[in-house]
């Protein structure tokens, strides 16, 4: 067993004990974070002069090749390790002797690891940022595309009023904006360094964290050594973003679900997107919808997983907190996923829009509308509500909607219809003359979309600096030089 803290110890710990308490199975996964962690370290121990400018550059070197043959399959990481940091400098000890022991110069595995885990995330914050601005494009070309694409809009599940494929799709297009707004949000006020913070306390040497936070793109150092330690509030608003991403992709999933069944045949998924029954061979089932649906919980079950961990953790590090890691990783996996394979099957749907708009029209969406059209040629809205009422009946029992009927048909419950009422009820003008911002009106929805547009070609991201690439070229500094 690879250890790096057998000196107070005179027996060997349990191997049970040990299995249980290593964490090399799953903290491999942040093996880069913790090599440019490691890099960032030496060169800033280097800056102060508390490693030779050899030791600097051997050291420096050392890594970058050992993250190297990682990368390129020629050395493994092998699971007689405790964690991933014993891993690293344990190799580097083969390989450099005692030069390789001053690795871990003021420093600590507490701060190390707070480290990793914080630059692992960082990055995956911007992944799922990525993810969440192409589901935006897709959406918003739908939208562009279906500005005159009449369908039911829903309360309760009940048709209720007409509205667009445009303005329906738009409602996502503000969930899915929002959630890319939180990993903005996220990423800045979790983009501090904690490493120096020791084991808790800090450390007698002088180190420059300012310096090492600089090379790896944070914004600064923490602040509070204890709370650099022991800090996972970013990983539990991570988490709580992206089970509201997932909260959005099951609602949109569940959509997606009703309108691909016979009753609705809005939607036609795509083969690729698509399984068959064993049985019955008719079938065709939405499972890409269902399975996002589905492991929604999964992600919730995350969130809830880290706050029950921290709620009773006292101050600074605790074991416990080792916990944070094989959730957060199956979470963030799950909604990488989850948004690339959605964003595919919705890129790929085809809309069966006379059907839309034949389920608009017999839903009886447009009774509102009837009811405006008495009030207006001045009937009070109390008997207007109760004529459309009538109306609504009446062709229920004829089994055709408001549209079918006759102008003598209409005259019969009530003598105000005249010919314009036609008009008045068409699916077109009900959805044209809403044109209040946000409404489904084609000149409302074309100022949104241009809205939209702007907003997407803004992107963060842009304004972040390319810190990895600095670390791995940026020169040697040293007190010397």
């Amino acid at each position: 067993m690879a250890q790096l803290w057998g000196g107070r110890f005179t027996k060997e710990t349990d191997q049970l004990v040990y299995n249980f308490n290593a964490s090399i199975s799953f903290d491999k996964k942040f093996y880069r974070q913790d090599m440019e962690g490691s890099i960032a370290h030496v060169k800033m121990l280097g800056k102060q002069g508390i490693l030779t400018e050899q030791e600097t550059q051997d050291l420096v070197a050392a890594v970058k090749q050992i993250l190297r043959e990682v990368e390129a399959g020629e050395l493994e990481i092998s699971h007689e390790y405790e964690d991933i940091h014993s891993f690293v400098e344990a190799t580097l000890i083969d390989r450099l002797g005692d030069t390789g022991k001053k690795l871990h110069t003021g420093r600590s595995r507490n701060d190390q690891v707070a480290l990793d885990m914080r630059l692992y995330t960082r990055q995956e914050v911007l992944a799922v940022d990525g993810l969440l601005e192409e589901l935006l494009h897709t959406l918003l070309t739908i939208m562009e595309n279906n500005i005159g694409t009449f369908m039911p809009g829903f309360t309760h599940l009940q048709k209720a009023q007409p509205v667009t494929l445009a303005h329906h799709f738009g409602a996502y297009f503000e969930m899915f904006k929002r959630d890319r707004q939180r990993m903005q949000d996220i990423y800045r006020r979790m983009n501090y360094c904690p490493l120096g913070s020791g084991a808790l306390a800090g450390t007698t040497y002088d180190l420059d964290r300012y310096y090492t936070a600089e090379l790896l793109g944070f914004d600064g150092p923490t602040l509070n050594s204890m709370d650099g330690v022991s800090d996972r509030d970013y990983l539990i608003e991570y988490l709580s973003a992206l089970s509201t991403v997932m909260m959005h992709l099951s609602r949109f999933s569940e959509e997606v679900i009703i309108w691909n069944s016979n009753e609705y045949q809005f939607v036609e998924i795509d083969d690729a997107y698509s399984t068959g029954s064993s049985i019955m061979p008719q079938k065709k089932n939405p499972d890409i919808a269902e399975l996002v649906r589905g492991k929604t919980g999964r992600v919730y079950g995350a969130l809830i997983s880290l706050l029950t961990t921290m709620k009773g953790i006292p101050l600074a590090y605790n074991k416990d907190m080792q916990e944070d890691k094989e959730l957060v990783f199956d979470a963030i996996d799950t909604v990488k996923g989850c948004l690339a394979l959605f964003n595919g099957m919705l890129s790929t749907m085809k809309f069966n829009k006379d059907k839309m708009e034949a389920s608009a029209k017999h839903g009886f969406t447009n009774a509102t509308d009837a009811a405006d059209y008495l009030v207006n040629h001045g009937v009070p809205f109390r008997d207007a509500h109760g004529i459309v009422g009538q109306m609504v009946l009446y062709c229920i029992d004829k089994g055709i909607a408001i549209d079918d009927m006759s102008l003598e048909e209409l005259k019969a419950i009530s003598p105000v219809f005249a010919q314009d009422i036609f008009e008045a009820v068409s699916m077109e003008t009900c959805v044209e003359k809403r044109l209040t911002v946000g409404a489904p009106g084609q000149e409302a929805m074309k100022k949104v979309i241009a809205q939209e547009k702007e907003t997407l070609a803004q992107d963060w991201k842009s304004e972040l600096p390319d810190w990895e690439q600095a670390l791995l070229e940026f020169p040697i500094q040293n007190s010397q030089n």
